[in-house]
């Protein structure tokens, strides 16, 4: 590269003669400054046998200045040779050196440069010495005068030391472009050491780095061996190498626009895996030009919490689609995984239930802790907010019928990607993670509010305690897929399980194919309108005839649910109101709105008592009021059950007779004794003449519920009377007939014989 051939730049001040001699200063250089013209102590010599026409001078003063008055521009990325050839005459022989004087934009001087190199000794009269120096923005090996980025222009020339008296000629002062000596046009680079980057460690780079950003015009970012200390946010519109590192503040933002993967980042700052994603993380939040952040496939030692809104201390809140893809987020073995247990008092009130008052110890309980007390606390409860001065708790959901005063536990779990910090997080995205949680950590835990946030083809490895986590509103509109989440517990019995994968409690939720093994609960979800499909969860153990705990837990009353097309293995389906400060039905429409269709359920070595489905009511007087299952196929291998349905009635009652809505039909029944249906077709044979024929529904009406009505009778033979003469009467029906209310009587107006179906219903 030369500026004065490509872009005309002129470097070269003129050769003497006796008419410019004004043009050389005997001070600076700058305007006003003295001048060699019409010097008494210097010449013009028109004739030297070695230089032809130069300039001789009687050296007067201690540095005798010689100065090109031309501003001489210093560009980044270009070095300047100045030299000249110089010999003494007679008298005191002197010492030469090159010297300039320094100028900013402003055209003040810069003093903190290097403005003379070392002088040379002339030590015989006649001999030709040539001093030269090189003069750059950059800090490179040869570079005799590092000036940096301040300077903007130069005035050049030589000074003369040492001994006053001496006469010496010098030849025309000579300005070069010497750039290619460095580095040429056809490198594919431009190093930031040529902009003025100092790289090291201390000295502030980030201009230079932006600068040599801007001359790079297509070319990659080289940044050489070093440590270049960045102190304010850099932005690099360049691919970019890094042979050197960087360092910068936390809150400084760092974005490499076309070179945006955590590889480069790790790269940039010295290999340092976890800085780099957390940097690489604040870029993605601050930059438009880029709207996913690629891992490029490696492995991320976590040694741990990732708090995201402190890596992006900016940002509370955000709402604009972002992506992390592609690659592992290892946890590393460090009791920083450790989870933190607060125990303290506080007061709960119905009328006010979601907030805990009169918290002692308040200021020590983290934000998005698990809250666990003796009486009334349901699962997966978590504190929303913390108000030190108030002394209070915002939780995620209000407890159930829990006491005014009570101690509760708060433990907060440590998860590698934690978003609690945000108070609002939008279509945020995670795609093809694995975290790789080594039983201590746990995966994610979500911002207090968020909508439509997705979590899709990742894998939850062996979660110390929880995969994904809600602690408020930020899983609203959820969209889970395609993730698969291994537990460590698989070697416990199910009862004995503490790690759930998934927790929700806004609306909108999809679960969707997903793929999950031995947790203590596959999702609790607290929302309404969601759907759960195609997924397969087991939680099976190893004690024949043992326990099973939910894989699912439906757990709101209205809860307009699908769950369909899924695999459940050895875990059922729980439906309760663990979370309803005034939990009995006092109106309203009671549990409604769950379909659940077309699953597979399979379950081994279980106990008798085992169900699919299981309604868990908290609080008197409850109803369903809108229930779908069908479709559904019930197995039971290596033993049998009763039902595949059950009412567990330990913390609550039901109505029965006022059931409504329940479609329980077409469903498959595989060693399930009670094959349960509604409405149920019961195939009656009457052999002995009687009037009333009683019905027995053979416990076979869902949740061993009321016979409330009959849709239909269709006698299936001839009616006829004690005497064999056909009847053609039709028979009214009684209905919560026999001590369990679950039979129906066909009254006759005589006594009759014969066989008939009566369907009939266990609701309204």
């Amino acid at each position: 590269m030369n500026k004065a051939i490509t872009d005309g730049v002129v470097f070269m001040p003129p050769a003497f003669t006796a008419g410019n001699l004004g043009q050389f200063s005997r001070g600076d250089g700058i305007p006003g400054s003295a001048t060699y013209a019409g010097y008494a102590n210097a010449a013009f010599e028109p004739a030297d046998q070695d230089f032809a026409g130069c300039l001789e001078i009687l050296k007067t003063d201690g540095v005798q200045k010689l100065r090109y008055m031309g501003q001489t521009p210093i560009l980044p990325g270009c070095y300047l040779r100045v030299s000249a050839k110089v010999k003494a005459i007679s008298g005191a022989l002197p010492a030469v050196r090159i010297a300039g004087w320094a100028g900013d934009a402003n055209e003040n001087a810069v003093t903190n440069v290097t403005l003379s190199t070392t002088p040379v000794d002339l030590t015989t009269y006649g001999e030709v010495v040539e001093v030269s120096a090189i003069v750059g923005v950059g800090s490179r090996n040869g570079v005799d005068m590092v000036w940096g980025t301040q300077p903007v222009y130069g005035h050049f020339g030589i000074d003369l030391t040492g001994q006053n008296g001496g006469i010496v000629r010098i030849d025309d002062i000579v300005i070069e472009d010497v750039t290619g000596v460095f580095l040429r046009d056809m490198m594919n680079w431009v190093d930031v050491r040529d902009y003025g980057a100092i790289g090291d460690g201390v000295t502030d780079d980030s201009a230079a780095f932006e600068a040599a950003d801007q001359a790079a015009n297509g070319r990659r970012i080289l940044v050489s061996a070093g440590t270049y200390h960045l102190a304010s946010s850099t932005t690099l519109d360049h691919r970019v190498q890094f042979e050197g590192s960087v360092t910068m503040p936390d809150a400084a933002i760092f974005s490499l626009t076309k070179a945006f993967d955590l590889p480069t980042y790790i790269d940039a700052f010295g290999g340092d895996e976890e800085l780099a994603f957390k940097k690489a993380l604040q870029s993605l939040m601050n930059n438009a030009d880029h709207e996913s952040l690629d891992l490029g496939g490696r492995r991320v030692s976590i040694h741990g919490p990732i708090d995201v809104q402190a890596a992006v201390p900016n940002r509370t809140t955000y709402a604009q689609r972002r992506v992390i893809r592609n690659g592992q987020l290892r946890a590393e073995s460090s009791s920083n995984w450790d989870p933190d247990v607060v125990t303290s008092q506080a007061t709960y009130a119905a009328s006010n239930p979601w907030v805990l008052t009169n918290v002692s110890n308040v200021a020590n309980i983290p934000l998005g802790s698990l809250v666990e007390g003796p009486i009334g606390v349901g699962r997966e409860i978590y504190v929303k907010e913390v108000n030190v001065a108030a002394q209070q708790v915002t939780l995620s959901q209000p407890l159930s019928r829990a006491p005014t005063t009570q101690t509760y536990t708060f433990t907060r779990f440590k998860y590698i990607l934690d978003f609690t910090g945000f108070e609002r997080l939008n279509v945020f995205e995670l795609e093809g993670l694995e975290f790789q949680c080594g039983e201590e950590a746990s995966g994610l835990v979500l911002p207090r509010l968020g909508t439509v946030n997705v979590i899709r083809n990742c894998v939850f490895n062996r979660p110390g305690h929880r995969a994904i986590t809600s602690i408020g509103d930020g899983c609203q509109g959820m969209l889970i897929d395609l993730c698969q989440f291994i537990s460590h517990e698989g070697g416990l019995n199910p009862q004995d399980r503490q790690s759930v994968a998934i927790t929700c409690n806004a609306n909108d939720v999809k679960i969707r194919n997903c793929r999950a093994s031995q947790f203590r609960h596959f999702a609790v979800m607290s929302g309404t309108h969601s759907i759960i499909t195609g997924n397969h969860f087991f939680q099976g153990g190893g004690v024949a005839g043992g326990p099973r705990t939910a894989g699912i837990v439906i757990n709101v009353r209205a809860c307009n649910t699908q769950i369909s097309g899924n695999y459940i293995d050895n875990a059922f389906i729980e439906w309760t109101n663990e979370r309803e400060p005034e939990p009995d039905h006092t109106g309203g429409f009671g549990f409604a709105g769950l379909s659940i269709t077309n699953n597979v359920m399979l379950s081994s070595d279980v106990s008798t008592s085992f169900s699919y489905i299981v309604w868990r009511p908290v609080g008197t007087g409850h109803i369903i009021n809108g229930l779908n299952v069908s479709g559904n196929t019930f197995r039971v291998v290596g033993t049998s059950i009763e039902r595949a349905e059950r009412i567990d009635l330990s913390q609550g009652s039901v109505l029965k007779s006022s059931m409504k809505k329940i479609n329980f039909v077409g469903n498959t029944h595989h060693n399930v004794t009670y094959a349960t249906s509604n409405p149920l077709v019961v195939d009656h044979d009457q052999n002995t003449a009687a009037s009333v024929w009683e019905v027995d529904t053979g416990n076979k009406l869902p949740f061993e519920g009321f016979a409330l009505n009959v849709d239909s009778v269709v006698t299936t033979s001839r009616p006829r009377n004690a005497s064999n003469v056909t009847r053609n009467h039709m028979p009214y029906t009684q209905t919560q007939i026999g001590s369990n209310d679950d039979r129906v009587q066909l009254i006759w107006p005589e006594d009759m014989l014969g066989d008939a179906n009566v369907t009939i219903r266990m609701d309204k």
